[in-house]
């Protein structure tokens, strides 16, 4: 075998490696949350109206406040953190803070348009309770 097609066997086999360590890696340590397609549309179409560029990162959160204890926030920032949990979910990237990484996991953002209105919704399983109007929760 000549020395290139040594050379480029080796660094298939190796590609194939690394992908396979990558969906170990995703199948031991799922995404801390899961965006709907829809939510994923609506946040590619926010950053696409905003003209953000395609470095900027999506922040959810949690927050103290609301009647049930807890809040859940989402806002645009520059970069992730130095200590964030950071997911990439078909092209946006998507930071954790570790505060909020305990309440989140599991969680899946999806958005709604109603008659009563558009927004993004939060299907949390650790929620143990949330307040009526479904904007906070206590885990």
């Amino acid at each position: 075998m000549a020395p290139e097609a040594s050379s480029a066997v080796m660094e298939e086999t190796a590609t194939e490696e690394t992908a396979v360590e990558e969906a170990t890696r995703e199948e031991e340590f799922p995404p801390l949350l899961t965006l709907t397609p829809v939510a994923l549309r609506e946040v590619k179409q926010i950053l696409k109206e905003q003209e953000m560029s395609a470095d900027t990162v999506l922040r959810v959160k949690v927050v103290g406040g609301g009647c049930a204890g807890f809040q859940y926030h989402m806002g645009l920032e520059e970069e992730a953190g130095p200590n964030d949990e950071v997911m990439h979910i078909d092209g946006v990237t998507i930071a954790v803070d570790e505060f909020s990484a305990q309440y989140i996991d599991g969680v899946t953002v999806d958005f709604v348009e109603s008659i009563a209105g558009r927004g993004f919704t939060f299907d949390n399983p650790q929620a143990k309770s949330t307040c009526g109007c479904g904007s906070s929760f206590n885990a």
